[in-house]
């Protein structure tokens, strides 16, 4: 991903949100898409660019995240970031360059910080139970649009035969004798997946990215942020991306206890979905390591992939021994 272009493509975007020339681009976040702080001339008044990566969304799955966030707005009690429509009204904005189409989408600033991950504990993740469950009871509830589309996160493109952030053979570390271990995982994870099913009691619209990194806290308000994974997909994936990029360390067992419990004050989660958080764990952690292959350009990737698939298999061993109820 060109980062120059990126930047040409949000300060061509800034007339159509009347955001003047000269205004100041920091970039805070590159993954999928550039995510950059815009601050104006003169006033210092700052806002948020986020510009989509190509290829990944189409224009009319970036609108149905924006109209999830109006309704979670209108209809729950958590909160979550205002667009910022253009000067014609528009709410994603194309931009042409070299030759291709880019969609840029203008948010107000968000208040807070995300929480301090050398700090974080039981407390956190209890929240984050609670946030995920309100979400859920939306989701759930929620009369989509006729027009809503978002991907989906089911078994064949996330590890099947049209993998969307790529393959997990493909990785850092992945050799022979890595990649016979995490075979053998998935098998039992695809088989215990087959068998949960994806009626609609286990599978609907997921945030897909849910995890702390994505809560800035501002006192006593936390916002809930970053959408752009949402689609359809297993309910209890949400669990897995809350343990993301540390799915091995020693407190997770206690911090998905206090998920669970904060979950369960706001909707039921029976014995057989908690008995699936094990899976979900392993899911997402196959997905990381596929898309740290794809992702060199991330910090995340720049930070721990050299480790990441040593630390996968030793998941995956666990995994297997317990076969698939636990990962300790």
């Amino acid at each position: 991903m060109a980062v120059s272009d990126d930047v040409a493509v949000a300060e061509e975007a800034l007339a159509a949100f009347d955001l003047p020339r000269g205004s100041a681009l920091r970039l805070l976040n590159l993954s999928e898409n550039a995510t950059y702080a815009v601050e104006e001339p003169g006033t210092g008044h700052r806002s948020i660019l986020r510009v989509h990566r190509k290829d990944y969304h189409r224009r009319d799955q970036i609108e149905s995240e924006l109209s999830w966030l109006d309704a979670l707005r209108r209809d729950s009690d958590l909160v979550v970031p205002t667009v910022l429509p253009a000067r014609d009204g528009r709410r994603v904005v194309t931009v042409e360059h070299d030759g291709v189409e880019r969609y840029i989408v203008h948010f107000a600033m968000v208040p807070g910080a995300e929480p301090d991950e050398n700090s974080v504990g039981t407390t956190d993740f209890h929240t984050l139970g609670c946030i995920t469950a309100a979400l859920h009871d939306h989701a759930r509830q929620w009369r989509r649009p006729a027009e809503f589309s978002r991907f989906a996160w089911d078994w064949e493109h996330s590890l099947g035969e049209k993998p969307r952030w790529g393959r997990w053979r493909d990785a850092v570390g992945v050799g022979a004798q890595e990649a016979a271990v995490l075979d053998r995982a998935q098998q039992l994870l695809h088989d215990r997946l087959a068998d949960y099913g994806t009626g609609p009691d286990t599978f609907g619209l997921v945030h897909a990215d849910l995890r702390l990194a994505n809560l800035l806290v501002d006192g006593d308000t936390i916002t809930v942020i970053d959408f752009d994974d949402c689609g359809f997909g297993w309910y209890f994936y949400d669990f897995g991306t809350a343990v993301s990029f540390f799915e091995d360390h020693p407190s997770v067992p206690e911090w998905q206890d206090a998920w669970v419990s904060g979950y369960r004050s706001r909707r039921p989660l029976d014995a057989r979905d908690e008995d699936m958080l094990a899976s979900f764990v392993l899911l997402r952690r196959l997905l990381l390591l596929a898309w740290m292959g794809t992702h060199s350009h991330s910090k995340e990737s720049q930070a721990i992939s050299v480790t990441y698939a040593a630390g996968s298999c030793a998941l995956a061993e666990r995994y297997l021994s317990s076969d698939g109820h636990r990962l300790t």
